[in-house]
């Protein structure tokens, strides 16, 4: 709680005087405690506290809640250690990251203030979103409603609703490692299942239940689901973990191929992925998250070949506006090809304009009889060029940059000499 709400105090005493002085005014309890280890490695017991029912009520109205979104006092969770309650806690720390702020010394009863600067606090990584953004075991209803959910629905351990910073909602589940790979991977069946369901809004048109409640957001497919593994295992074994469920979800995560249109002359096809009515399933272990913040290259997206940022996760490279990109690379590239082709072609038009002069018997114009291979355009204006040649009755000085010695023709098409002239006497 210390590093959740006050992390510059020097210990959690300034947050115990705080529970204790709820715990008189009846709006929080203490019914377990966990025992873990502090910063030396030594055993610890820790008192576990969890709100009353009026202390529900205060913080509803403190955060501006209705009382129904609350969820319990989590009474029962405490008296058993809350060892999972306790983990998410933690997850929500290592997402804020809340920045210590240093806090001026207290004198106790009969000592002065002690003398000197105030130590520099340990900085944290960036963090993401706000306390108040948070609701945990959110009812995620398969069938029923929020309210009363049936079979088959789940609870996300967590939810997060971050617009400021792009990411309109996340749900998050929390892993001990006490479920299969299998079990994991049905809680991302049933999450699809939900973002599936429908109702009808106010006029009357059929929209996405998850709407209702949270803001849907401009990334195709479904909102992302993060798993943040908390046992203390080696990377190795965290990779292997994650891709066993992905392998046994991947229908549930992978979009559908959809090819695009041919590539040149080559028969291959380009394409793309499909995420529409997808889940994005990223994850990632508790020791990295309070480490680097959710803001450092700790994810896991099911389909990604690397760890990233949480904003690379959410991008699909292989999307219908990726291969857009890379047709228009694609057809880019290939008019530049044509328009270096052209103006090769021009470069010779002129090259073979240049080289010709008068014919000395007929006036016509005098050109190499074996043509440049150009496109049809430039035939085209080769003809024009012939076609309209004047044919002056004296003979014409000879052009400078003939080339004397080459098989040539009139434009009549008759065989010419550059010393004697054409045959058409």
């Amino acid at each position: 709680m210390r590093q959740l709400v006050l992390p510059g105090t020097a210990d959690a005493q300034t947050i115990r005087n705080a529970c204790k002085a709820l715990r008189d005014a009846g709006l929080l309890e203490s019914v377990g405690k966990v025992t873990g280890t502090n910063s030396s490695g030594r055993p610890v017991s820790e008192q576990l506290w969890n709100l009353t029912t009026a202390g529900l009520a205060v913080a509803a109205t403190e955060l501006d809640r209705p009382l129904g979104e609350m969820g319990g006092t989590a009474r029962e969770a405490a008296r058993a250690g809350a060892t999972h309650a306790v983990k998410v806690t933690d997850t929500i720390d290592a997402f804020l990251q809340t920045p210590p702020q240093p806090t001026k010394p207290v004198a106790r009863r009969g000592t002065l203030p002690a003398a000197g600067l105030i130590e520099p606090l340990p900085a944290r990584p960036p963090g993401l979103g706000r306390l108040r953004g948070w609701h945990t075991e959110v009812a995620l209803p398969v069938t029923g409603t929020f309210t009363t959910p049936g079979k088959g629905s789940l609870r996300a351990d967590g939810v997060l609703s971050a617009p400021e910073a792009g990411l309109p909602v996340l749900f998050v589940e929390v892993d001990n490692g006490t479920e299969p790979a299998a079990k994991v991977a049905d809680k991302i069946v049933r999450y699809r299942r939900f973002f599936q369901r429908t109702v009808k809004d106010q006029d009357g048109q059929q929209v996405p239940l998850w709407t209702t409640l949270w803001q849907a957001s401009v990334r195709e497919g479904f909102p992302p689901v993060a798993f943040v593994f908390t046992k203390q295992v080696g990377l190795k074994a965290l990779q292997a973990w994650i891709h066993e469920v992905a392998r046994l979800s991947e229908e549930h995560w992978q979009g559908m191929w959809r090819p695009g249109r041919p590539i040149g002359n080559t028969g291959e096809r380009d394409g793309y992925r499909d995420y529409d009515g997808t889940v994005p399933v990223l994850a990632t272990a508790l020791d990295r998250l309070q480490q680097h913040g959710p803001c450092g290259a700790i994810w896991w997206r099911f389909g990604h070949d690397s760890a990233q940022t949480l904003t690379d996760a959410l991008r699909n490279p292989d999307d219908l506006h990726a291969y857009g990109r890379r047709d228009e690379q694609r057809c880019a590239a290939q008019r530049a090809a044509e328009e270096e082709e052209a103006r090769r072609q021009e470069d010779e038009y002129r090259q073979w304009e240049a080289s010709l002069w008068p014919c000395p018997t007929c006036g016509g114009d005098v050109t190499l009889t074996m043509f440049p291979v150009w496109s049809t355009a430039m035939n085209a204006r080769a003809a024009v060029r012939s076609a309209s040649a004047s044919r002056p009755s004296g003979p014409k000085r000879r052009r400078s940059g003939s080339a004397s010695g080459a098989a040539m023709g009139c434009s009549d098409g008759s065989a010419a000499d550059p010393n004697l002239g054409c045959t058409a006497r």
